[in-house]
């Protein structure tokens, strides 16, 4: 796989062969925040001992899969810039969370994440233009699997997860668990396209609004 581009955005267990990447034919795609979204937040999670899914999340992404729209996971994970673990540890999270997927028949066609935060240790101590609300990581997953923007959705739980979509030019949704429990209350959560409970509530409704075809 040529990265191009988007070469500096970190990656973990990008899917060699997905049958959606062909250029000529760009598909809709999901773009997923990682923490209160897929999993229970916790404060800068560096343990699988503390690693859970929230209720709903597995069923929500297999439906996704069952429809055929690529899923996504963009993260900032600044636990790595501050010290709490090293991408090494980062990326034995993400197998243990895609095992918890795989266990209930889910699964994500990639993980691009920001280990990067300006006040960082050294090595990870700069701005980075992956770090949402920049758009990078959304643009080098549509780069790498010929996603088309305009038709996908980037579900988070905070504004700055919303305005990464945004940038990239996909629909936004922001949900109330993890920190949207906080920030669907802010008045910038109406820069959102709606405001879903969890990701199970969000995929219903983009499927009821047809903003995703089953």
């Amino acid at each position: 796989m040529s990265h191009r581009k988007y070469d500096f955005v970190r990656r973990h267990f990008i899917d060699p062969a997905p049958r959606w990447r062909d250029q000529r034919n760009p598909v809709p795609a999901v773009f997923l925040d990682r923490d209160g979204v897929v999993n229970e937040e916790v404060h800068y999670l560096s343990k699988i001992d503390d690693l859970a899914l929230i209720p709903g999340t597995a069923s929500a992404i297999k439906q996704l899969n069952d429809a055929g729209i690529p899923v996504v996971i963009v993260t900032n994970q600044s636990a790595v810039a501050r010290g709490y673990l090293t991408e090494a540890g980062l990326r034995d999270l993400h197998e243990a969370m895609l095992a918890m997927l795989a266990r209930a028949g889910a699964s994500v066609q990639g993980i691009y994440y920001s280990p990067y935060h300006p006040d960082g240790v050294e090595g990870y101590r700069r701005e980075s233009e992956c770090r949402k609300p920049g758009p990078a990581m959304i643009l080098a997953a549509a780069e790498d699997f010929a996603i088309s923007l305009p038709d996908s959705v980037l579900i988070g739980d905070r504004i700055n997860d919303i305005r990464a979509g945004r940038a990239a030019g996909t629909h936004a949704v922001i949900v109330r668990t993890g920190h949207g429990a906080k920030e669907t209350t802010w008045p910038e959560a109406a820069e959102a396209d709606f405001i879903a409970d969890d990701l199970q509530a969000a995929v219903s409704e983009l499927f009821a609004r047809g903003v995703l075809a089953r």
